[in-house]
């Protein structure tokens, strides 16, 4: 169990130190703000959406390195995927961190985003892993608003 959680972490950090899609795509359909107050993670999600597919997904801003984890694995995982699929992947993973850690993981189509799993144990950081993901829903609903995880 001990080099399961090593791996985890180890793919954390590397998407922390060398972020995936970190830019601003030539083509944004919708994009949203948002912000953790608690941890001070501020970031930007920027969409292209075609035909009600993600065509491009990207971010730019700071975070803590669970943050800036969770915003990178969230485009890898979402570019190609339809609104749909993208949706249900928002839902897995929230489930994934906010699940009692008595029943386990849950089982779906997480792949490589299960190494959030650990994240449930620390309830504070929980806001730091799902903030890129409220606010990619809030940029696919055109709420103009901010995020916030307050």
């Amino acid at each position: 169990m001990n080099e399961l959680r090593d791996l985890y972490q180890e793919v954390i950090l590397d998407h922390s130190k060398r972020p995936r899609n970190f830019r601003r795509p030539g083509t944004v359909t919708a994009e949203a703000h948002g912000r953790n107050p608690l941890c001070g993670d501020t970031l930007t999600v920027f969409v292209d959406v075609e035909n009600g597919t993600i065509k491009d997904i990207a971010w730019e801003g700071h975070g803590c390195a669970i943050s800036t984890a969770s915003a990178s694995m969230m485009t890898e995982s979402l570019k190609g995927k339809t609104l749909a699929e993208g949706n249900n992947l928002f839902e897995w993973f929230h489930r994934l961190l906010t699940a009692p850690p008595d029943l386990g993981a849950p089982a779906g189509p997480l792949g490589k985003l299960a190494v959030f799993s650990g994240v449930r144990e620390f309830p504070v950081r929980v806001k730091c892993a799902t903030l890129a993901w409220h606010t990619l829903k809030a940029a696919l609903e055109r709420d103009a608003n901010p995020v916030s995880t307050e």
